[in-house]
């Protein structure tokens, strides 16, 4: 649907960046999709409602996912999940890999402290988006099932533009 730039925030939550771009240089981003969406009519069971695109890596090299990565917690970081925020998706803490959501309008319940995990240890945000919100905005009201795109949205490749 177009392109989106980010600023990776290396010297604030380090480990993450590390890990984010670890799966961009060995290419699993390329072929991955935007495969959810939550937006404030598909969430009835959620008291805490929140909106974010997630994305992932290539589906055909799920079984090479990596590690999980330690929470690096927006108590410590400083980063905030704003408008256009990445940050990567979990279940419990410390429990990342290689999915990631940005952020459609401030979240502050993603944030530590915020409701919408009942383990108050929030997400690990590491970037904003500089360019491209306007895609972010499209997939997210692209067709969905519950909160599943529907059909994912393809991700043809994720580079870096400076090392």
């Amino acid at each position: 649907l177009g392109e989106i730039e980010l600023v990776l925030a290396a010297e604030k939550a380090p480990a993450t960046v590390a890990n984010f771009l670890s799966y961009v240089d060995r290419g699993f981003y390329d072929g991955g999709v935007f495969h959810r969406t939550v937006t404030l009519e598909n969430q009835s069971h959620n008291q805490i409602k929140i909106e974010v695109i997630q994305g992932g890596i290539n589906p055909t090299r799920r079984t090479e996912d990596g590690p999980i990565i330690a929470l690096e917690r927006t108590r410590d970081t400083g980063l905030l999940h704003l408008d256009g925020t990445i940050s990567m998706a979990r279940l419990e803490p410390d429990s990342a890999t290689s999915d990631f959501f940005i952020c459609v309008n401030d979240q502050p319940e993603l944030d530590y402290g915020g409701k919408r995990n009942p383990d108050g240890q929030g997400f690990a945000a590491f970037g904003q988006v500089v360019r491209g919100l306007e895609v972010v905005r499209a997939i997210q009201n692209s067709p969905v099932e519950r909160q599943a795109l529907s059909p994912p949205v393809k991700i043809l490749s994720i580079e870096r533009t400076d090392n």
